[in-house]
């Protein structure tokens, strides 16, 4: 079981590390990525030697962070797990369970957190785990450089819906700005994260509206796309990440679901929810978790049977609402 600690003794356990490895999920996003990037800045400005892992290959969407990949060329001696919230999302490549298994640190903001890592720095109220990091870096003794501030606005910004999600606090828009201040190119940002979208990334999303279903009234919409889509639409993992948010911005609708097939037959359930629905008691019921407007989880099977199983509990949590009878 995970010892809670707080971010000062967080910043103590990095300050007296070396040769550190940087665990992200796979599949990742613009959070988990961005906590790398920044932290891994942050420690080779302390001059640490440091190096990023994931299972999964980093999407170019994110090519300007200055990272570097492990290579297996030193020996981890500390390993720090970011915006990974339980150990089955670290994936199966690159090693990545072997180290996952001895995380000594994880940096995290999911209330869903499993507790995996000996140490958990862990803040359910930062909307982003780079929002969490501006002040572990900080604390660290390292300014915060523009580099870095590009890291932690990218994680920030996709993790919020460019601030548009309810998750966006006050707080939220403070850190952002202390992140602009330090240098992050916003503009530019803004604009490759959420204004640019490939034709293959279009055509994936004609596939999907095209599976659109509604269920409990309405209340419930519902996307999917399988592998054989996704890989005839030639579109990157990283680009399907804003789909999920698509069916829940339906009028009317309580509760948004995005079914994708992943390459190994699984599906990943992303859940997006408004009101007084809570997406993590959805998902934690199917194995998964997250926060209690955004979650998900994986099930395996055929796509029916993850619709069915899923579309159960979106059932449950309707009903304990209130709002289907």
């Amino acid at each position: 079981m995970t010892e809670s600690v707080d971010r000062q003794t967080a910043v103590l356990r990095l300050r007296g590390a070396d040769d550190i490895l940087i665990l992200c999920h796979k599949n990742p996003d613009g959070d988990t990525i961005g906590s790398a990037g920044a932290l891994y800045l942050a420690l080779k400005t302390l001059g640490k030697n440091a190096a990023v892992l994931c299972s999964d290959p980093i999407p170019r969407l994110y090519d300007y962070m200055e990272l570097r990949l492990f290579d297996g060329s030193f020996q981890p001696a500390f390993v720090v797990a970011v915006d990974v919230a339980s150990i089955q999302l670290f994936g199966d490549h690159n090693d990545v369970p072997h180290y996952a298994e001895h995380a000594n640190l994880c940096i995290d903001h999911h209330a869903s957190n499993s507790g995996y890592a000996y140490e958990t720095l862990l803040d359910p109220g930062a909307a982003a785990t780079c929002e969490l990091l501006l002040d572990v870096i900080a604390e660290m003794g390292v300014s915060i450089t523009p580099q870095i501030a590009n890291c932690l606005y990218t994680g920030v910004a996709t993790d919020t819906g460019c601030f548009r999600f309810t998750n966006t606090t006050a707080r939220t828009h403070m850190a952002a700005a202390r992140i602009m201040e330090a240098g992050a190119d916003a503009e530019t940002l803004n604009e490759r994260l959420f204004e640019s979208r490939s034709h293959a990334r279009l055509t994936a999303e004609r596939m999907a509206l095209e599976s659109l279903e509604y269920f409990f009234d309405d209340r419930c919409a519902l996307i999917c796309l399988t592998w054989d889509q996704i890989e005839a639409s030639g579109v990157a993992g990283a680009e399907l990440e804003d789909l999920t948010s698509l069916p829940r911005s339906i009028e009317g609708v309580d509760v948004g679901l995005t079914v994708r097939q992943q390459r190994d037959g699984s599906f990943k359930i992303s859940i997006r929810t408004a009101g007084a629905v809570n997406a993590c008691n959805i998902a934690r019921r199917l194995g998964g978790g997250g926060h209690a407007r955004a979650a998900g989880c994986e099930i395996s099977g055929n796509p029916d049977n993850a619709k069915h199983a899923v579309l159960e509990e979106v059932r449950k949590e309707l009903e304990r609402t209130g709002l289907l009878t």
